[in-house]
This record gives C-alpha cells, structure tokens and sequence, in this order.
C-alpha cells in the first residue's frame, strides 16, 4: 500500500519561487513545516539570474542578498548610435547558491525528488502512488500552455574562461552593435573575474525554438571578434522567456483552477522581459507574512495579486506589441535604443515594473522610431 506523509506546506516545483517561498518561510515563520517536491534531481536547475538593485523593495532585500554571488556599481549599454554607462547595483544569483540555501534550511527528508501525477487543493499524488497531505499547497512549476499572445525572448549563455583578461569591470546588459537577425538581438556581459566572463547571445523572436548551435557559434564568433581566446566553457544554459502582448488573464490560470500557483506558474513576469525574480522575491515574502497558509486562503491571495499585477501590466504588453509588430526584425533595435536615451531613474522603474504615469507618457512621447502607423495600430491591437 502506499505510504501518505503530511507536511504544513507543500511546495511544488523548486525553482526559483519555490526556493526562495521556503528561504522566506525559514526565516520568518520557522514552525511552518515546508516540504519541497521536485522532478529533477537538482533545485534550481541551471540558472543565472540577475537583477537591478532598484527592482527589489528595500524591506525584501534581506531574502535575496544571502543569495547573490556577484555584483557590480553600474552597467553599460551599446547601441548602433552611442554607448551609455548607467549608475546603481547590478546583482547575480547562480541556482547552486540557491540548492545550498534550501537544503540548508531543510531537512533532508522534506527535499523530495519525484515526479508529481496529480495535485488538488489538499495534496499531491506522486508517480509512484505515495500522497502527501497538506494543509497548504503552492504549485510553483513554471510556465504552463500560457493561452495569450505571446512573442519570446530566446538565449544561449556561456561561462567562458579566456587566456587572458577580458578587460570589462562592469556589465554589458546590452550590447546592440551586434548583427541584427530573426528579431532585436544584443550580447550580455557579465564579468566574473579577470579571465571569466558570462556571454549570452540573446534576440527577441516569434517562435520558442532555441537553435543551440547557431547561438554557440555566436559566441564564438563574438569572443573572436572581442580578441578573446577562449581557453575552456565552463558552464551553459539556455531558455526562452515569453514576452506577453495581450491576451485576458483567465487564460493564465482560470477561476476553476482550485490550486494556489506562484511565479511563472501564475504569469508573474514582466511582458517586455520575461523575467521572473522581482515578481518571485515579492511572492515569497507576502507568503512569509500571510496569516493563514491554508490552501483555500493562498488560492485566492495569490490569484489575486496575480491577476491584479496582470492587469496593472497592460502598458508593457503594449510596448512588447510595437516591438514585435511595429517594427521589421533588422530596425526594431531602435526601440530600445530610443529608450535607452531617457532618465535613468525611469529606466529603473521601468525594469521593476512600476512606471509610473508620467514614464508612461514619457516613452512614448515624440514621434516614434518606427514608421507611424505601425505604431499606432500595434497600440490599439488586442
């Protein structure tokens, strides 16, 4: 017969919410009994995620500093037309910093590698037929069949170890001057020491496929063109992040879902980037404060903020349309490159997904840098 546990709070998916909903709960709600249940052998997959000092709130930060591996003052964009350097922090979390964390906050026992086949609003079912009862669930396992309009923004990205000193003591976060193919294509930087260097090719695309040899050769030839002699690639992942253009919520996580969700689970991404840790970090530490952890009380909280963040998104999905549909895949650069013109503080709001309504107003002021009409019918387009 198989076996049933229980556990106060059954968290589904150990990603990047999902880890840092038990980091939060660890340290502010230690007699929550947490029990974490994920597919894949390692939490946290192969990740490196960043992110702006000025997109996390100051009462959170103490959820993520923990976690960061390496941080910058200020980063650099490079565009066809000029190079900027911008000022505040720029952090790097690697998905080991984020396993160790967990599991040292956990035992053993409540890190459980399966695969789930069923979940409701009381439990999990798992492949091998063992049940885990909880009082409170949160299904965290990434994006679903997202039924909106979508585009994607897809990546490649080497750790790379060089001969010699690569020169960079900041980030690059967009360097534009690259060819432009298949969509708004630039090369990210990150610099890791005096000979490592993370390079990750990156281009905005209609479809999810990620041609992983074309992006390596990419790199290559970047680096070559950098006077770079790669000595080894120490590590590699890849993703595509969807970009939403519009669609209605519902078709995120219908009313008739009964099982809380947190992060890309419940379409908590920002439309215009696709990135996902401010949204997770705020997640985590509303959990961490809520009153009840009952499954009942977390579906329609978390909904609700979801759908409330969704709705309030509306200007970025609108900006995600003009990029993809205003614009032919060579010239839509310059959207961005127009953007980056502008006052760095609004930048800021606008990576943390709180532009206000003068930013709004603001970027899209003056005559757009694509032809006129696209624009126009890209801002009316549902």
């Amino acid at each position: 017969m198989a076996d049933t546990r229980t556990t106060d709070l059954l968290i589904v998916g150990g990603g990047l919410t999902g880890g840092l909903v038990a980091l939060a709960l660890a340290q502010r709600r230690p007699e929550v009994r947490v029990t974490i249940v994920e597919a894949a052998p390692r939490l946290g997959g192969n990740h490196i995620w960043s992110f702006f000092d000025s997109d996390i709130d100051p009462n959170d930060r103490w959820l993520v500093e923990p976690l960061i591996c390496h941080q910058w003052d200020g980063h650099d964009v490079r565009f066809p037309a000029y190079v900027r350097t911008l000022a505040g922090r720029y952090c790097s979390i690697e998905s080991e910093r984020l396993e160790a964390q967990v599991r040292a906050i956990l035992p053993a026992e409540h890190i459980i590698t399966a695969t789930v086949a069923s979940l409701d609003s009381r439990g999990a079912t798992l492949a091998d037929g063992s049940r885990i009862e909880a009082q409170g669930l949160i299904d965290t396992r990434g994006p679903r069949d997202l039924a909106v309009d979508l585009g994607w923004q897809k990546f490649l990205g080497q750790v790379l170890r060089l001969d010699a000193p690569h020169g960079l003591t900041r980030p690059v976060i967009m360097d534009a001057t690259v060819d432009q193919d298949d969509g708004y294509r630039f090369v990210y930087l990150l610099p890791f020491g005096p000979e490592t260097i993370f390079v990750e090719d990156t281009y905005y695309s209609t479809d999810p496929a990620v041609d992983a040899a074309l992006l390596r050769t990419r790199i290559a030839d970047y680096a070559d063109a950098q006077g770079w002699q790669i000595a080894t690639v120490e590590r590699e992942e890849m993703a595509a992040l969807p970009i939403a253009m519009g669609g209605h919520y519902r078709n995120i996580w219908p009313a008739r879902d009964r099982v809380p969700r947190a992060g890309m689970a419940a379409g908590l991404f920002h439309p215009m980037t696709g990135y996902s840790l401010p949204d997770a970090v705020r997640t985590a530490a509303f959990i961490a404060d809520s009153a009840r952890l009952e499954s009942g009380q977390l579906r329609y909280d978390l909904r609700e903020r979801a759908h409330t963040a969704w709705a309030d998104r509306s200007f970025y999905r609108m900006l995600a349309r003009m990029l993809f549909r205003a614009a032919d895949p060579p010239a839509r650069y310059r959207l961005l490159q127009h953007f980056y013109r502008l006052d760095e503080a609004l930048i800021a709001r606008f990576y943390a997904g709180r532009s206000t309504f003068f930013d709004r107003v603001r970027i899209l002021a003056g005559r757009p840098p694509v032809a006129l009409h696209r624009a126009i019918g890209a801002l009316w387009d549902r």
